[in-house]
């Protein structure tokens, strides 16, 4: 079921609660009993445990403004480091998350900001937003969300962590225009039990020279978003940037929904044309 929600309408609470080694003494190197190799195994596998792997996919594309750019930033490094944050990770079985963060633009135009990261409390929580805004700002041209997704599927296998639910976390200020089409990305994820949340940001008024529309939240949530308690969350107001942020992290690490359900796509009529961002394009350039 996809979900979809405004800021505010949702308050992260009750969330999920949270032998002896033997060697054998011989000459030269100490050999592990085999008695004790699943000991072993299991305390290794619980090492790289998280509670969610989390890819944070960030549009840096020309229809963003630098004010944007740097509330961006300024609003994932807060939210990481934010009390409510850290209270809520140490809330989950493991108490601890994989992260990694990415730029992108178009099809062929995406920048890892973040390697894979383990946070498990304020002092890797304190590298990873130090690390976050000490990378330069950019901006680049087109808008493909596609790309994103398909660029961020792999990123999972390269993780050293396993986490309990992969997520990947997509905002933008605009349709796909570039690349393949943005639901075949989204249906590839899903089948790989990956899960899509969105940000769409509609902060301004749409303009012809950006290529924004209308109903951007609708868009994202029809084409972009998907898997089991995927949703949305709208910014509308430039003041609620941060927070948006913020209360979306919050909800992935927890795995939580929010409280108003949006019926399935395959269950309505499709309200928004999901090559809407390859018409207007084609409509402008001609091609």
């Amino acid at each position: 079921m996809r979900l979809l929600f405004s800021i505010g309408a949702v308050l992260v609470a009750g969330m999920l609660a949270g032998g002896d080694v033997a060697g054998i003494a011989a000459p030269g190197p100490k050999f592990e009993s085999p008695r004790t190799q699943p000991q072993r195994l299991a305390a290794d596998k619980d090492a790289q445990s998280v509670d969610v792997e989390l890819i944070l996919a960030v549009d840096v594309s020309y229809s963003m403004d630098m004010d944007e750019l740097a509330i961006q930033r300024e609003g994932y490094a807060q939210a990481i480091q934010s009390k409510e944050f850290l209270q809520a990770l140490k809330l989950g079985p493991n108490g601890r998350i994989a992260v990694t963060y990415f730029e992108w633009a178009a099809s062929s135009d995406q920048k890892i900001i973040i390697p894979w990261r383990l946070i498990d409390g304020p002092e890797t929580a304190d590298a990873v937003a130090a690390e976050i805004m000490k990378t330069p700002i950019r901006r680049a041209s087109r808008t493909s969300i596609s790309g994103a997704i398909n660029f961020a599927m792999p990123l999972f296998d390269e993780d050293p962590y396993r986490g309990l639910r992969r997520v990947i976390d997509i905002s933008g200020d605009g349709p796909n225009n570039n690349g393949g089409p943005v639901t075949m990305a989204r249906d590839a994820a899903l089948e790989k039990g990956i899960v899509i949340n969105g940000l769409p940001i509609m902060v301004k008024e749409p303009s012809y020279s950006t290529m924004d529309i209308d109903n951007l939240d609708l868009y994202y949530e029809d084409c972009v978003i998907g898997g089991p308690g995927s949703f949305v969350i709208t910014i509308k107001e430039r003041d609620k940037f941060k927070e948006a942020i913020r209360t979306k992290l919050l909800m992935e690490i927890a795995g939580r929904t929010p409280e108003r359900p949006v019926m399935p796509v395959a269950d309505k009529e499709p309200r928004v044309n999901c090559l809407i961002g390859e018409k207007i394009w084609s409509d402008r350039w001609g091609r």
